[in-house]
């Protein structure tokens, strides 16, 4: 079948389509959202939800309206509005990237004068607030990364004055999670009338879709972490079992202990009136907490990682008293001995010997980003792949003191292929323009469908990709592997259910229905 961007009627003029092949599913998305209705597209990491968003803003634009778009960080606003000065058939200088640094009574005149804007949404809910922007004229407002519309996050608040103002809301996501509530939340915020989802397989997707491998590659514990978790695990179990003792835990193994359930342990504890039966509660809940944690880095990250950790409860100015307790605990202090003398002779987690014996046999010379959740696992995992001749980098946030312009620098010396492997926190998930790479390995499973499926989409954008998913056998990588498998497969079956309640008008009766029962 012969397609033609010419289909989409004398809007299409404003974009720039001679560099862009049309394909169907943009085509069926974009008549769609031509609609006027407001709309949730659900489509796959890295096929073209810019171009969408692009067409909606030439639709409404067409029609003597302002547009905006909006995008959860900074990079990814310049992104957009990079892509717009090149995609829209308009004066460049009637398209405005809106940031904090411009001061607000410029940034206000600049807003009046734009006819498309691009911006994160602390920005312009700041204007809408301050009334610096007014909605009166827009046609239609742009959500990407729309997961986050939930809560008390700014896009809430630009969302709810899109509704009373009747303008057109259009949240653009790769997934919105697997929760049914969640996912209800996120329509009520954008008021969404419509749903467009697509998946790999769809008939007028499959064949623009890139190949792509997802592998599992499981690592056996080394004889030091299993000696260290013999001696973390009965202490950890010490405290489970006196919370056991108390009623206040139904679990007092913890293989047997989700974290969930420790987090809501933890609020129960708050609530509890009698101060000092609160304290000595709190104190076994301190210790559980603390504990599983350097249990789990040990487990899952690295010798590197948990000794990291136990020098950061050491290094703390004012300790507490469970703090002060672990660190003179016998099996603790036995614990970092083993762990020291380990290091001290060159050992580290096999799965980090793996990750690099994957790249070095299966990625020479191709670029390759690593997930990874620690960023003391990155330094140590970095420092060895240097010393093992790969060219490595590591990509952590702001919070661990990195700038915009350090941020920024990597991911130009990683385009410009400067270094071939990019070793990230969940930073790179999204909201930075990072090129496709050849490979994504996770360094550990994660448990979060949304962040499964963003860290998959940095490959297979233009060309074959693969995978790679590390986990090491008997720890909690096997469980959140699972579980996230579960979570994307249910993303998109529960998705698909509610836009066909949706289409048959039966949404609201079925959120009623759902209401009446928790009741």
């Amino acid at each position: 079948m012969s397609l033609s961007w010419e289909e989409l009627g004398d809007c299409g003029r404003l974009v720039n389509t001679k560099a862009v092949d049309p394909r169907e599913y943009q085509i069926n998305i974009i008549r769609s959202v031509f609609s006027g209705r407001n709309t949730l597209v659900v489509l796959p990491t890295g096929l073209g939800k810019t171009l969408i968003a692009v067409f909606a803003i030439a639709n409404a634009v067409y029609r003597g309206k302002k547009a905006l778009i909006m995008a959860p960080t900074k990079p990814l606003s310049e992104q957009h509005y990079n892509s717009l000065t090149s995609l829209l058939n308009i004066d460049n200088d009637k398209i405005l990237l809106a940031t904090g640094g411009i001061s607000s009574k410029k940034r206000g005149e600049l807003e009046a004068n734009a006819k498309v804007i691009a911006a994160t949404p602390q920005t312009i809910a700041n204007d809408l607030k301050t009334g610096r922007l007014s909605l009166e004229d827009i046609g239609v407002v742009i959500f990407d990364e729309c997961h986050r519309a939930v809560g008390r996050y700014a896009y809430t608040y630009v969302a709810e004055q899109s509704s009373e103002a009747g303008v057109q809301t259009i949240g653009l996501t790769a997934s919105p999670g697997s929760k049914r509530e969640k996912i209800d939340a996120l329509i009520k915020t954008l008021n969404t009338e419509n749903i467009e989802i697509r998946v790999s397989t769809d008939p007028d997707v499959e064949r623009y879709v890139m190949e792509k491998t997802v592998r599992d590659v499981h690592v056996e514990k080394s004889d030091e972490i299993d000696a260290i978790l013999s001696l973390l695990k009965p202490v950890i179990e010490e405290h489970l079992q006196k919370l056991y003792e108390k009623g206040l835990s139904p679990f007092k193994y913890i293989d047997r202990l989700p974290k969930g359930r420790l987090i809501e342990l933890g609020n129960n504890i708050k609530k509890i009136q009698a101060s000092g039966y609160r304290f000595s509660a709190m104190f076994n809940y301190v210790y559980v907490l603390d504990l599983l944690h350097a249990y789990e880095l040990v487990a899952t990250e690295g010798l590197y990682p948990f000794m990291s950790y136990m020098q950061g409860l050491r290094d703390r100015e004012s300790k507490s008293r469970v703090v002060e307790n672990i660190l003179k605990n016998n099996g603790v202090v036995q614990a970092e001995s083993i762990a020291r003398d380990a290091l001290a002779k060159g050992k580290e987690h096999p799965k980090m010997f793996k990750t690099i014996q994957i790249i070095k046999e299966n990625y020479d010379d191709k670029s390759v980003m690593v997930f990874v959740q620690y960023r003391s696992t990155i330094k140590k995992l970095v420092d060895l792949m240097k010393i093992n001749g790969i060219e490595a980098q590591g990509f952590v946030g702001k919070k661990e003191g990195i700038t915009n312009v350090n941020q920024a620098q990597t991911i130009s010396d990683f385009r410009a292929g400067r270094f071939k492997v990019l070793v990230a926190t969940s930073i790179g998930e999204e909201g930075l323009d990072i090129p496709s790479v050849d490979a994504v390995i996770f360094y550990e499973p994660v448990v979060s469908e949304i962040r499964n499926i963003q860290r998959k989409g940095r490959t297979a954008r233009f060309r074959y990709g693969e995978v790679v998913i590390m986990i090491t056998k008997g720890t909690k990588d096997e469980a959140y592997h699972m579980i996230a498998k579960m979570k994307e497969r249910k993303m998109k079956e529960l998705v698909m259910r509610i836009k066909a309640q949706l289409d048959r008008g039966t949404y609201g009766m079925k959120m009623m229905d759902d209401k009446q029962h928790r009741l």
